[in-house]
C-alpha cells in the first residue's frame, strides 16, 4: 500500500502543483466552470486539513468558504467567459459572508478587549501587529487623536455599514460595498494581513450589478453581453434547482453561526461543519500593548561560557535585526514569522513546532533553513547548541537619536528557552514521533 507517512511532502506538492496547474488554466482561459472549481477546492481543503498548526488562520476558512461558492457561479462543463445565466443565490450568500465577516470582527471587538470600548486600541496596534510593514512605523507615531478617529471609524465599517450590505436597495449596497472595499485597501497599506484584505475583497463586489461595473470593460464585451440570447428553459430549471437547494444548505449551516454571534461568549474564526461552508469569523479581539520576540541564536561553544559567542538566525519578515526595514509582502504568506509572532506571547511548551524546528536548525535541515532570510551556520557545521531569547521591541520615535539608523529598539526580557543540543533533545524528538 501506498506508504501516506513518509511521502507526505511530495504528496503536498503534487496537490500544490495540481491547484496551480488548474488556476493557470483558468486565468489564461479567462472562465472556469463547475469541475474545475471543485477540484481546486477539494485541493485546498485537503491541504488546509493536513496543515495543522501551519493553516490554522482564519483565512483558511474563509478561502474554502468562498471557494465553494465560486462553484456555483460557474457552468457544470462549459468554459464560456459569458455563461447563460448568473445566480442571484450565490451573489446574496457572498454578501452574507463579507455581512458575517465584518459584523463578527466587530462585535469581537466590542466583547473583547477593553481598549476597543475605550477607544486606544491604535495606540498599540500598528506596533503589536503581527507582521508590521514600513508605513506601520509612521502610523504608529501619529497623534493619538487620530488614533481614537481611527478605532471609531473601524467601529462604524465593521458594527454599522455591514448592515448597508444586506438592505436589498441598489445604491445602499453600492455604497456599502465601496465602504468595505476602502477599508480593506487601507488595512493592505498599514501591515501585512497575508491575503486576507485581498480575500475580503471579493465578496463586496457581489454588492455591485452590472450597470456599476460595466467601465471595467470595453464596448465589444458589453456588446456580447447585451446581445445574448435568453437561456434555454431547462437551464433555468437545473440551475433553480440548485439554487433551492444551495439555499436550504447555507441556511441550515448559518444556524449555529448565527447563535455564535449573538452569543456574548463569541468565538471568532470557527467553523461548525467540517467542510467549513458556512463559519464565524473576527480579528484582533485583543491588542497587546507590548511588542515582544522570540530571537533564536546558535553557538559552537559551551553555552555556559559567559565569553560564547551566540549568532542569530534572522527571518524573512518578523523583527529581529534592529536595523532591517520592515518588509512589504501582502498578499503573501510568511506562516512561520506569524507562528513566531504568536509563541511570543506563549511559551515553547505550548508550541512544540518550535521544539522541532529548532532540532531541524541544530541539524542545519535543508528544507528548514529555506523558511528563515539568514542562517548564521550556512555552508558550515551546524551549532552545537540553540538558545531562544526574548525581547521586547519598539519603533524608534522620530525624536529619538536611534530614529534614521535603526527601526527598531529592543530590550532583554529573559531567556525564553533554555540552550539546547541535538543530543539532548532526541528523548522529546523520539516520544512525539519525530526524526532529528
Amino acid at each position: 500500500m501506498f506508504d501516506y507517512k513518509n511521502n507526505i511532502d511530495v504528496l503536498l506538492d503534487v496537490s500544490a502543483l495540481a491547484g496551480l496547474s488548474i488556476s493557470v488554466i483558468i486565468l489564461v482561459q479567462g472562465a472556469a466552470n463547475m469541475l474545475l472549481m471543485t477540484s481546486l477546492w477539494i485541493l485546498y481543503h485537503s491541504i488546509s486539513s493536513v496543515g495543522q498548526r501551519w493553516y490554522s488562520f482564519g483565512w483558511e476558512s474563509q478561502l474554502l468558504e468562498s471557494g465553494f461558492l465560486a462553484i456555483f457561479l460557474c457552468p457544470l462543463l462549459s468554459m464560456k467567459k459569458f455563461p447563460e445565466s448568473c445566480s442571484q443565490v450565490v451573489i446574496w450568500a457572498y454578501r452574507w459572508l463579507i455581512f458575517r465577516i465584518m459584523i463578527g470582527a466587530g462585535l469581537i471587538k466590542l466583547r473583547g478587549d477593553s481598549c476597543w470600548r475605550d477607544l486606544t486600541c491604535m495606540n498599540y496596534h500598528y506596533q503589536t501587529q503581527p507582521v508590521p510593514n514600513p508605513a506601520s512605523l509612521y502610523l504608529h507615531q501619529t497623534p493619538e487623536l487620530w488614533h481614537k478617529m481611527e478605532t471609531a471609524g473601524n467601529h462604524f465599517v465593521e458594527l454599522i455599514a455591514p448592515l448597508m450590505l444586506i438592505i436589498p436597495l441598489r445604491k445602499v449596497q453600492i455604497v456599502g460595498g465601496s465602504i468595505q472595499i476602502l477599508f480593506q485597501v487601507i488595512l493592505i497599506c498599514s501591515g501585512n494581513l497575508s491575503f486576507l484584505n485581498w480575500l475580503t475583497i471579493l465578496p463586496c463586489i457581489a454588492c455591485f450589478d452590472d450597470k456599476s461595473l460595466s467601465w471595467l470593460f470595453t464596448s465589444d464585451t458589453l456588446q456580447k453581453l447585451s446581445s445574448k440570447s435568453s437561456s434555454k428553459g431547462s437551464f433555468i430549471n437545473s440551475r433553480r434547482c440548485i439554487d433551492v437547494l444551495l439555499t436550504l444548505l447555507i441556511g441550515y449551516l448559518s444556524i449555529p453561526v448565527v447563535k455564535n454571534l449573538l452569543s456574548s461568549g463569541q468565538a471568532m474564526n470557527t467553523s461548525f461543519d467540517p467542510l467549513k461552508i458556512v463559519n464565524t469569523y473576527g480579528a484582533f479581539g485583543s491588542i497587546t500593548r507590548e511588542r515582544t520576540e522570540v530571537i533564536v541564536q546558535g553557538t559552537y561553544t559551551n553555552p555556559d561560557d559567559p565569553s560564547a559567542r551566540w549568532y542569530e538566525y534572522e527571518f524573512k519578515c518578523k523583527p529581529g535585526n534592529v536595523t532591517k526595514r520592515p518588509c512589504l509582502i501582502s498578499p503573501y504568506h510568511y506562516r512561520l514569522d506569524w507562528l513566531m509572532w504568536f509563541a511570543a506571547f506563549q511559551n515553547y511548551q505550548h508550541n512544540p513546532w518550535l521544539i522541532h524546528f529548532v532540532a531541524k536548525l541544530l541539524a542545519n535541515d535543508q528544507l528548514a533553513v529555506e523558511l528563515i532570510a539568514v542562517n548564521p551556520f550556512a555552508g558550515k557545521s551546524p551549532p552545537k547548541y540553540i538558545r531562544l531569547e526574548h525581547y521586547r521591541y519598539e519603533y524608534s520615535t522620530f525624536n529619538s537619536k536611534e530614529y534614521g539608523k535603526t527601526w527598531w529598539t529592543r530590550r532583554k526580557m529573559g531567556s525564553y528557552m533554555p540552550p539546547v543540543s541535538l543530543h539532548s533533545l532526541q528523548p522529546y524528538l523520539q516520544q512525539m514521533g519525530w526524526s532529528s
